[in-house]
């Protein structure tokens, strides 16, 4: 599965992935004024035994093929493995 990786001008260390290049047709408008001005970090080839350095390829690829695209944030700490909050867990 193809992939381009872009970094917004707002949102540090916040990336979008998406199929292909210059492709934010099933990105939220919203989503995509959040980021501001995005460029492209890099393209990859996703598959199941790819190493990412901050996200599960495996949900990436799944968020791509259903939903369009995959945002990556940074990861927060004080949230331990699970950073849903208590109240949606039940």
């Amino acid at each position: 599965m193809n992939c381009a990786i872009y970094k917004g001008s707002r949102k540090e260390d916040h990336y979008l992935y998406v199929e292909r290049e210059d492709d934010f047709e099933h990105v939220p408008e919203d989503l995509l004024k959040m980021l501001g001005e995005l460029s492209l970090v890099i393209t990859l080839e996703l598959s199941e035994g790819r190493k990412l350095a901050q996200a599960d390829v495996n949900k990436v690829m799944q968020s791509l093929r259903e939903q369009g695209y995959y945002l990556q944030v940074p990861p927060r700490p004080e949230l331990g493995d699970n950073p849903l909050p208590e109240r949606l867990l039940r």
